[in-house]
């Protein structure tokens, strides 16, 4: 099955850029790794064939610029190689399920219905944080911070899980 890895790793990396933890290892541990189960989900709902990640292959995924015009990031020059795989989708997507948990329990409960199922893996920390997990990513999951970001593909989350009407849209 096709790799949505350098995607899910890019996106990880800009969005810990872009929101990061509180000073300390275990406070970055627990922010990458729920930065990660986010960009993962959103990653593999959004190209949930292995059609979609060949096609994401060939013409790739489009990087960060717009996204770092949105919040103001400033790149570090030596950044270029890995922000050319950043997805502006699964960011947005990521940002809107990491600031909601019940968002997140049930757009893994859509990712059976994609070949990408098992590319997820465990998402305790993104669906059911503890006090610990929301502390290390307070920034990371702040819904007013992640507004901009998360608002610009919402509607096509909305539509890819079916929620429409729920408000979300």
């Amino acid at each position: 099955m096709p790799d949505l890895t350098p995607v899910i790793a890019a996106s990880t990396r800009w969005l810990l850029n872009a929101y990061p933890a509180p000073a300390g290892a275990f406070s970055r541990a627990l922010a990458e790794t729920q930065a990660r189960q986010a960009a993962a989900l959103a990653a593999a709902l959004r190209y949930p064939t292995a059609m979609d990640v060949q096609l994401l292959d060939l013409l790739g995924p489009g990087g960060a610029d717009r996204l770092d015009w949105l919040t103001g990031n400033d790149p570090h020059p030596d950044d270029t190689a890995w922000r050319t795989w950043v997805d502006e989708t699964v960011v947005s997507w990521a940002a809107c399920l990491l600031a909601d948990p019940a968002l997140a329990a049930h757009a893994h409960q859509a990712l059976a219905e994609t070949e990408q199922h098992t590319g997820a893996g465990a998402l305790r920390r993104l669906t059911d944080p503890g006090t610990r997990d929301t502390e290390a990513a307070a920034l990371l999951r702040h819904p007013d911070l992640l507004e901009p970001v998360a608002a610009l593909h919402r509607s096509r989350l909305a539509e890819r899980l079916n929620l429409e009407g729920a408000g979300l849209a």
